[in-house]
């Protein structure tokens, strides 16, 4: 039979509130060591992106490429591997013209707005020329998409899939889903030429 005491005990120990962290880093005084403390936040925030990412989105999967339309589309099966690694170096080249060019990034998605800074009044010369040589690779780029047949509608798809990152299209219908390989294709094949050269040297 339980005691008053031990009854009392219980009560007690029933209302302290949530039970201490168990392996935690702590000082000489009991308190926990604030890196500690952030980390575990960290894994836990992880940890419930991760778990809304399956809910949401139906992939039982880890995968970073879940974390974006154009990756979903990869672990679909809808697009090649090749086909989602030329669309994550166009995203990337346009993403890199926008910020030397001091271009807001047009998707929503990707705005800061606590970490929104103007550029200086006076341009250097080796940024003036990095920003030049981004505007070249994205005209190129968007030449090389207009240049495919259906152009417009090929250019149109890979931006929104790959820049605006337009969830809806991860569900995009066959014949929109031909202009986004087609425009991928496209990529990969400039891509090549770019790395080893019409005449399969490296340049």
């Amino acid at each position: 039979m339980t005691s008053k005491a031990q009854k009392l005990r219980a009560k007690r120990k029933a209302q302290l509130g949530r039970p201490r962290k168990a392996n935690a880093e702590r000082f000489a005084c009991g308190k926990i060591r604030p890196e500690w403390s952030r980390q575990e936040s960290e894994k836990e925030a992880m940890a419930v992106a991760l778990a809304a990412r399956k809910r949401m989105h139906g992939l039982d999967t880890t995968s970073a490429f879940a974390g974006y339309t154009l990756g979903r589309l990869f672990l679909d099966g809808r697009i090649t591997a090749e086909q989602r690694e030329a669309g994550d170096d166009y995203a990337a080249a346009m993403a890199r013209y926008y910020h030397l060019n001091g271009i807001p990034y047009p998707s929503v998605r990707a705005q800061a707005l606590d970490r929104v800074a103007g550029h200086p009044g006076e341009t250097s010369e080796e940024r003036a020329r990095m920003a030049l040589k981004a505007a070249d690779r994205m005209m190129r780029l968007e030449g090389v998409l207009a240049g495919c047949e259906e152009g417009r509608q090929v250019k149109t798809t890979i931006f929104n899939v790959c820049v605006m990152d337009y969830e809806g299209l991860r569900l995009m219908p066959e014949p929109q889903l031909a202009w986004l390989r087609r425009g991928l294709n496209a990529l990969i094949f400039d891509k090549g030429l770019r790395e080893y050269g019409a005449g399969g040297v490296f340049v």
